[in-house]
């Protein structure tokens, strides 16, 4: 069973790799938030597989901090992207300074 367990986790850890190229590679924000999400829950899944697999029961605690730490990322770049003083964009880039060209600037003075 043990062996089962640990080849379980290294198969967690294999298609945990394919995402890392992705957070590497993505095209978007978006795509890499969910890479890294990836991450995080193969990375959690593989703990408490090796976890189980060895009897180790403080691993389980380290896997809850690393789910924690997960949502943590998420709930940060989800803000990222709202801000409430509207300078953040879902395209991650800052906002031009001159605006569109079809768009009228009011000065004051």
């Amino acid at each position: 069973m043990h062996e089962f367990l640990l080849g379980a986790a290294a198969f967690v850890l294999g298609t945990v790799a394919l995402g890392l190229m992705r957070l590497l590679r993505g095209p978007g924000h978006a795509d890499r938030m969910l890479a890294a999400q990836l991450l995080g829950t193969g990375g959690v899944a593989a703990l408490l597989l090796l976890g189980v697999a060895t009897g180790v029961g403080a691993i389980a605690e380290v896997a809850l901090l690393l789910a924690l730490l997960a949502a943590f990322a998420s709930v940060a770049f989800v803000s990222g992207i709202h801000r409430p003083d509207g300078r953040g964009n879902a395209s991650g880039t800052a906002p031009s300074a001159t605006g569109s060209p079809g768009e009228h600037r009011r000065e004051t003075a």
